[in-house]
């Protein structure tokens, strides 16, 4: 028996050693989980607030994150680049914080060992503010996208689009009060107990400073009487049997006989319970149950004063509505003269014929039923191949690509389908096969097959289709046709800038004259004007014909299309300049956009003699982008994304085209304010993604095959097919008739590169001359900048004076992106030189 007490002993003691290991790993494990969601937290804050500051210089390299000789400027790395990126540019934007908050907060209460059901609430209530504050910042301020993020972005397009504006606006009221009343515990009795107190506390801060009782015999003093007594003390109050305690407040007649219930022979004492009372506010002690030591026993009622006297009879006076001369004013001036006409400077301007474009014979869409049939079954066995059997299968034959669309059977995986994409473009020996998975809206998925004979989309057939001639737009533009074979129009004004990308000579050319096409078929010159910038000299020639009906140019500028580098920058911040004018009359004219400003225009609301005048459209458009940013950098980059930003509401419109989509050229700042884009054929998924963010232009098949995207679902269009005979023969024709005295002249810009006139003559010099030049010696700095902040002047003013001063020979010339030399050193020589000068003269 000791023995087998010995082993049990034993046993009890090995077996009880292992429950305290265990426990002691528990307990570091939850230690260690603790500090690593509380670095995580930290951590993702850094990387959250290094990429408020430095991530429009990371998002151009997040492509390239995988190589170690690309450098970024967040605090935490390449990670921390792309992992801010993922949750503040793609995800929630300035919400994101409250997924740090939510990691913290979740490793102290894993610490402290706080129950689950806390820390649940603690992270539905942050997940829930990350997505409110988003859609909200979102909706608010959708033209920065740091601030809501993609989600608040496309959650707020998708409101709007079924709900409107004003449905949105009260859907977020909606969701703020449910934040409110359920995170907060706020509750209708409460709200309405708050605006309840709001007279009690007047009439509190009345009763105590107007009817508080005055002891004279005490000197004057005031003695206040306490309304609550402390619920903890034990009070001897005694109640006089001949005076009781009256309160201030107005109550009904109390009988005689009742008196003598309360009469005591003596005063008692009155204990208290001690046990919690709900405090009240307004709540006086009545006779039954006083508590309150009297300190005056007696009070005289205040009687109120009642006005006896006659009241004069009450009399409403008429007030008439004052009438609006200005509006009057217009209205008869549109009685009488009608609508203003922009038009009619070139009244008898006709617009080119559709028979100035040629009719390809291949044009038309042949349907080849053997090719269909053989492609069908080629599709069908490669899939059964890999077990996967097909329910449904249907065939839209389109100009150049012909979608299978495939309804697979229950249970067959969609990604299983989207991997066989190489395996099925080997089994149709085709080039370019694209598989969609799925075809967003229907359900199916799009298998894209080149067509062995591929027929051309000519632009006469897409200028003579209903949609494009009925179409309601400001700026109908026509592409081309899609898979389906229909015509596809959209609105430059709503994208409401584009950019084109591809390789070379794989459309981009056609693609610009198809654009500028449409646009000549479709509106007056009084409505639209171009600046086109051809860096290649050759490709936008052809329009100079038509210069004084639709294009725009710099005033003393020969050709209107700009063909040098060099006077780009001026043309790009001329449009600046324009720009800023432009907001300026919408300003005054208290509109918000060209069409608003144009319309009330049209009515005669606006003066002419105030500045205002009719504002036609301008679109922008630059053949070949990376050329640009190689000669001239950030002096191009910096105009083209404010004229992005900002020029939407004003009529100013920008197409780009480049042949080089690599990041270094198409910048985060770029694509960001860029959102509607067409790609053309491209040689790597980089490139790819470069342009639309996802693959798929590496895969098409050239000769004016393109996506477009314009923020949602890629759209496969064939662009149609403008030739140069047919375009030179469409200005031809538009030259030949009346057109404008000049062509449409830009806002004069006077850069610091323009010193060729001289002031030599001191008494043409500005005003602001030697104020100037002490500013600049001063500073030892010559820039024009630096005198626009100063004297608080506007750039050509500021120009004028630094070519003054160079004159003068206080500053040196110009030297490119660098500040001007300074020639005095300091301010007495600065004297000396203004002493010497006028004894000279």
């Amino acid at each position: 028996m000791e023995k087998e007490s010995t082993t049990n002993k034993k046993t009890t003691k090995a077996k009880s050693e292992p429950k305290k290991f265990d426990t002691t790993i528990h307990v570091n494990s939850r230690f260690l989980i603790t500090i690593l969601l509380i670095i995580s937290g930290i951590a993702l804050t850094l990387s959250f607030l290094s990429y408020m500051i430095t991530g429009v210089e990371d998002q151009s390299n997040l492509e390239l994150i995988g190589d170690r000789q690309i450098e970024v400027s967040n605090w935490l790395g390449k990670v921390g680049a792309y992992l801010a990126h993922l949750f503040v540019y793609q995800g929630f934007g300035v919400a994101s914080f409250f997924f740090a908050k939510m990691l913290v907060h979740s490793g102290i209460y894993a610490f402290f060992t706080i129950p689950a059901r806390r820390i649940k609430k603690v992270i539905f209530w942050d997940l829930f503010s990350m997505l409110l504050l988003s859609v909200f910042l979102g909706f608010f301020w959708s033209s920065n996208p740091l601030l809501g993020g993609t989600v608040g972005y496309e959650l707020n397009l998708y409101f709007v689009d079924y709900l409107g504006t004003a449905g949105t606006v009260l859907l977020l009221f909606f969701f703020a009060l449910v934040f409110a009343l359920f995170r907060f515990k706020l509750s209708p009795a409460a709200i309405r107990q708050g605006l309840e107190n709001i007279p009690s506390l007047f009439s509190k801060f009345k009763k105590k400073h107007i009817e508080t009782p005055v002891d004279f015999d005490n000197g004057g003093n005031v003695d206040t009487v306490e309304t609550q007594t402390n619920v903890t003390e034990t009070i001897e109050t005694p109640i006089s049997p001949v005076n009781p305690v009256v309160p201030v407040r107005q109550t009904p007649p109390v009988k005689e006989e009742d008196f003598s219930v309360y009469v005591a022979p003596e005063a008692p004492v009155v204990e208290l319970s001690t046990s919690p009372i709900v405090e009240q506010k307004d709540i006086k002690p009545t006779i039954l149950h006083s508590s309150e030591p009297s300190i005056n026993p007696k009070k005289d009622h205040i009687a109120p004063v009642v006005d006896n006297t006659p009241k004069n009879d009450f009399v409403i006076e008429e007030v008439k509505e004052e009438g609006s001369l200005e509006e009057n004013l217009a209205a008869r001036l549109v009685q009488d003269f009608g609508e203003f006409d922009p038009t009619l400077d070139l009244s008898n301007y006709q617009f080119p014929s559709i028979e100035l474009l040629k009719e390809y014979s291949g044009s038309g869409i042949t349907i080849n039923q053997e090719e269909l049939e053989e492609n069908k079954n080629r599709i069908v066995d490669t899939l059964r191949n890999y077990k996967i059997e097909i329910a449904q299968i249907k065939a839209t034959v389109g100009p150049t690509v012909t979608l299978y669309e495939i309804v697979p059977e229950a249970g067959i995986r969609i990604s299983k389908i989207k991997n066989l994409e190489d395996d099925i473009a080997l089994s149709l020996s085709a080039l370019g096969i694209r598989i969609i998975a799925p075809i967003p809206g229907r359900g199916t998925i799009g298998i894209e097959v080149p067509n062995n004979n591929p027929s051309i989309v000519s632009m006469r057939s897409v200028i003579a289709s209903p949609k494009f001639q009925s179409a309601e737009m400001e700026l109908p533009v026509a592409l081309g046709k899609t898979i389906s074979n229909e015509t596809f129009v959209v609105d430059l004004a709503k994208m409401p800038h584009l950019l084109m990308a591809g390789a070379t000579g794989q459309g981009k050319s056609v693609g610009l004259n198809a654009l500028l096409t449409s646009l000549l078929y479709k509106k007056h010159p009084a409505e639209v004007k171009f600046v086109l910038v051809d860096p290649k000299k050759v490709e936008l020639t052809l329009f100079n014909k038509i210069e004084r009906h639709y294009l725009a140019k710099l005033p003393n500028s020969e050709d209107a299309i700009i063909t040098d580098n060099t006077k780009v920058i001026n043309t790009l911040n001329s449009l600046c300049i324009e720009m800023d004018n432009r907001y300026s009359l919408l300003k005054d004219a208290m509109v918000r956009n060209i069409k608003e400003y144009n319309e009330k225009f049209r009515q005669r609301k606006l003066n002419p003699e105030n500045g205002h005048h009719f504002l036609p459209y301008i679109v922008l458009v630059v053949d070949e982008f990376a050329d640009l940013i190689m000669t001239a950098g950030k002096e191009v980059e910096t105009p083209i994304a404010r004229l992005a930003q900002l020029a939407r509401a004003i009529g100013i419109h920008l197409i780009i085209a480049t042949q080089r989509p690599s990041v270094n050229v198409i910048t985060g700042i770029i694509k960001a304010n860029f959102p509607a884009r067409v790609a053309f054929r491209v040689t790597s998924k980089i490139d790819s993604r470069t342009i639309l963010d996802q693959q798929g232009a590496d895969q098409l098949i050239g000769r004016g095959d393109m996506l477009y995207t314009q923020g949602n679902d890629l759209v496969r269009v064939q662009c149609a097919f403008v030739d140069t005979p047919e375009v030179e023969k469409l200005t031809e024709y538009i030259g030949s008739q009346k057109a404008y005295p000049e062509a449409y002249i830009l806002p004069e810009y006077v850069g610091e590169e323009g010193s060729s006139n001289l002031d030599i003559d001191i008494s043409e010099r500005d005003p602001l001359f030697k104020e100037a030049a002490g500013i600049i010696v001063t500073a030892q700095q010559g820039s024009a900048s630096l005198l626009q902040r100063k004297l608080k002047l506007g750039y050509n003013r500021a120009g004028r004076l630094i070519d003054q001063l160079e004159a003068a020979g206080i500053v040196g010339p110009f030297e490119g992106s660098k500040a001007r030399s300074v020639n005095v050193p300091d301010l007495i020589a600065l004297d000396q030189f203004f002493d010497s000068e006028e004894n000279n003269n």
